[in-house]
Order: C-alpha cells, then sequence, then structure tokens
C-alpha cells in the first residue's frame, strides 16, 4: 500500500469549523494538531472501506456526480476521518466523509487526504449516525434502525442515545416505533411513498391489515396527515362501539322487540359467539318493577 504524509495543507481552521464543530460537542475529537505529530496522510481510495456501521443504505448518485465534479475541480477541501481496519490492518475504516470517499472515486482519483485517529466501535457508531442525522441524508427508517443499532450494540436505553446524539428522547422514541409497522409500510417510508408524519399516524392503529389498507389509501388518495388522523380515530371510534355493542342476528332481534311489546319496557339481549347470553330488562321505578313481575305472571308471595 502507498500513503504519502504532508503537513495539514488545508489548515486547522477548516478540520476544526468543519467535522470538530460537528462532532466536538459529542466528545469526538477530529481536530488535526500538528504539535501533536498530526499530520494529513493522501490515502490510496482502494485500501479504503465504508463505515462498518453506516447506518445509510443509499446515496444519491446525482449529487455524488455532482461532488465529483466539484473536485475534479477545487480537489478535496476538507480530509475524511479514518481509523486503522479491525480486520485488516492495511486498509482503514471510514468514520466522516464517506460521500467525499465515492465521489473522489468517481472523479478518477487515486488517493484522498485523510486524518487517521484510535477510535473504538461505539465512537465509530455514534460519529456515523450524528454525521448523517447532521447533514438530514437518512430516511426515517435508515434513521429508526441507526437509532436501535445504538442501542442494541452499545446497551444503551432510547435516553442515553438520545443524549449522545444531542436529541429530545421524543424523537428517539417515536422514529424507532416506526419499525414496529409492518415491513410493508415501512418500505414505502423508505422510498418516500410515504411521510415519517404519515407512517407516526398509522401506528395509532393496531391491526396489520387496516394499516396496510390504509397506507395504501393514504398513497393513492395523498392524503395529508392530518386526514389519516381522522382516519385513524374514526376506525378506533367504530371499533369501540362494535365491541361494546355487538350485533345480533334477526332473530334475536325480533325477540327482543316480543318481549318489549309483551312487558312495555325496553328489552335488551346480548349474545355471545358461544351461545350464551343475557336478557336485560328495564324498569323505572318500584311500581313499574312491580308491574313487570305481574306481567311475568309471577307471585313473589308464594
Amino acid at each position: 500500500m502507498t500513503t504519502s504524509k504532508k503537513k495539514s495543507v488545508l489548515g486547522d481552521n477548516i478540520v476544526s469549523g468543519g467535522l470538530n464543530a460537528l462532532f466536538g460537542q459529542q466528545g469526538i475529537d477530529v481536530d488535526v494538531d500538528e504539535n501533536k505529530g498530526d499530520a494529513i496522510e493522501n490515502l490510496n481510495v482502494n485500501f479504503i472501506i465504508a463505515n462498518p456501521f453506516q447506518p445509510r443504505h443509499s446515496f444519491d448518485e446525482n449529487a455524488l456526480r455532482e461532488l465529483a465534479n466539484s473536485i475534479k475541480e477545487n480537489g478535496i477541501l476538507q480530509p475524511i476521518i479514518v481509523r486503522v481496519a479491525k480486520e485488516s490492518k492495511d486498509k482503514y475504516e471510514i468514520l466522516a466523509g464517506e460521500r467525499r470517499w465515492r465521489a473522489t472515486q468517481l472523479a478518477g482519483n487515486e488517493t484522498i487526504p485523510a486524518v487517521v485517529r484510535a477510535y473504538d466501535d461505539a465512537t465509530m457508531m455514534q460519529a456515523a449516525v450524528l454525521e448523517n442525522l447532521q447533514r438530514e441524508n437518512l430516511s426515517p427508517i435508515e434513521e429508526a434502525l441507526a437509532y436501535k443499532q445504538m442501542m442494541d450494540v452499545l446497551h444503551l436505553t432510547q435516553v442515553q442515545v438520545a443524549k449522545r446524539l444531542g436529541k429530545a428522547r421524543s424523537v428517539v422514541a417515536n422514529t424507532v416505533r416506526l419499525l414496529t409497522l409492518p415491513q410493508e409500510v415501512q418500505d414505502w417510508i423508505q422510498t418516500g411513498e410515504l411521510s415519517m408524519g404519515q407512517g407516526r399516524t398509522l401506528l395509532g392503529l393496531h391491526n396489520k391489515r387496516q394499516i396496510l389498507n390504509l397506507a395504501k389509501r393514504v398513497m393513492q388518495e395523498r392524503l395529508t396527515v392530518r386526514q389519516v388522523e381522522r382516519l385513524v380515530n374514526e376506525m378506533n371510534e367504530n371499533k369501540v362501539v362494535s365491541k361494546a355493542t355487538p350485533q345480533i342476528s334477526a332473530e334475536l332481534k325480533e325477540t327482543e322487540k316480543a318481549l318489549s311489546d309483551k312487558l312495555a319496557t325496553k328489552i335488551a339481549i346480548k349474545h355471545n359467539q358461544r351461545g350464551a347470553g343475557k336478557i336485560e330488562i328495564n324498569y323505572g321505578s318500584d311500581q313499574d318493577l312491580n308491574r313487570i313481575i305481574n306481567a311475568l305472571g309471577l307471585d313473589l308471595n308464594d
């Protein structure tokens, strides 16, 4: 492998003002300090690999080509940040700057300026998520998967993830909840056919089939989040009503009416799927109760 070392010709202010401003508050040091022996190296692009914890699954090809054209004209204005790969000591893993690395390859450059650091897995994961979130390059599903990966691999709570990334806990919680949606709905959010707001609103339903059907309707009719909220509320209200007042057969309804007519009061027959149930007889006073008892032919004095 061929690398060449040189002085930090880009200047500390560029590195500090860029990546260090992005990561500094989270305690990730990416500043270049020549007094400590730091230097920018020109690394062969073929010996660099992506961050193993990269949460982004897709890159905008048009944006990469634009960046590649800029690199051809102006060069790399800010070095990427890497560490020596854990599995292969002759390669490097990117902490930050994967887009620049990919665009550099598109531009046909064989080398790229880089700062080599010693980072652990936790820092690599945190930095990969942070860079993408700050630059708004992640889809809602990629963001949710990134949070979950941090919780699973680093054994963090939602509160701890939020603190490390400078996010509100509610943001982390609501985003991770998207992963409980059916996979088809997650795919539609990933491709942008559904928005994060629409996806979060669909979480108000607890039946997978209802969620899928409503999601399809949202895409077909291009419903707003507010319209989806109204539909979810209506569906939940109808579910409550149907549970509270189960339907009875036409035959039982006729029986209910006949009893009501005979006793001159409201009668309700409640019947379950097992064939059992109960008859409720309403009365308005003690005198009304005695009347109903007499109408039933009961003699309570015996």
